[in-house]
């Protein structure tokens, strides 16, 4: 889950040899790691390179060892960002988790008016939910808890079932029997079911991205026969897992990447801004 620390330990390995990185890893999982990735509260300080940001600024900060749930926290600059006077630091608190949402959905390069299903209607799917349909698009979803299917239909879901079969049914009916234009997978489990009910669900040249933890023994039959694109979105966006982005700020050109870890925090936090 943390190919960061992945590719440092294998540096470490070819470095300093097996057995002083076997003993490195066991000392750093024994100790105690602090909670969250996830905060919102006020500038007390900036450093001497951030620019756009002062003393007195209420913000959203992100990442995991940075944003965490401590009364005083030092963030790298592009892992914070800016909020309206509109927006409360409680909902801002959810801007990573936005963000995470927000990048599976332009993974999907969905459009106005598709039929988009959502698997998994835990934090990450309701707020994929209320985003699609911010999108204009058609939203179905499904998860094995009533109360999640119940929460999503009040968030502006069109159709939602705690039926995976019912969930086919339901798609088939808004597409005209196509299918899905894309799924969003957005459930947490070790199991590969819900990325064959994705393949299941979707139309023919359909997209399917896998946004939660989720098994991917991807069934063969199923995606081949209707040439389906299975895409795997990592994390709040472009910069996430790049030290240099997310440790030591060096920001990647706005024309060529639009879409950064901050500028999809940024525009998560917009849409909490416009209710």
């Amino acid at each position: 889950s943390r190919p960061d620390l992945v590719r440092q330990t294998l540096e470490k390995a070819r470095r300093d040899g097996v057995l002083a990185t076997v003993e490195a890893v066991q000392n750093r999982l024994g100790q105690p790691m602090a909670l969250g990735y996830s905060s919102a509260g006020t500038v007390l300080e900036v450093g001497m390179e951030v620019a756009g940001l002062q003393p007195g600024d209420r913000v959203a900060c992100a990442g995991g060892g940075y944003a965490t749930h401590a009364e005083i926290v030092a963030v790298p600059k592009n892992l914070v960002v800016k909020l309206p006077d509109t927006v409360d630091f409680e909902s801002a608190a959810f801007t990573t988790l936005g963000a995470i949402a927000l990048q599976g959905i332009r993974l999907a390069e969905v459009e106005l008016g598709e039929v988009v299903a959502v698997i998994g209607l835990g934090l990450l799917g309701q707020l994929t939910v209320q985003m699609l349909k911010a999108a204009g698009c058609i939203v179905a979803g499904t998860d094995p808890q009533p109360d999640r299917v119940a929460l999503a239909l009040r968030l502006g879901a069109d159709v939602a079932t705690v039926s995976p079969d019912e969930l086919q049914a339901l798609v088939a009916a808004r597409s005209s029997g196509h299918g899905a234009d894309a799924v969003l997978i957005t459930a947490d489990t070790p199991s590969s079911q819900p990325v064959e009910l994705a393949g299941r669900v979707a139309r023919d040249k359909g997209r399917v991205v896998a946004v939660g933890a989720v098994g991917l023994q991807i069934p063969r039959k199923i995606y081949y026969e209707k040439e389906l694109d299975f895409r795997v979105s990592r994390s709040y966006g472009p910069g996430r897992y790049d030290s240099s982005y997310e440790e030591q700020g060096h920001d990647y050109p706005y024309a060529y990447v639009r879409w950064t870890e901050q500028r999809n925090m940024e525009a998560f936090v917009q849409l909490l801004s416009a209710g």
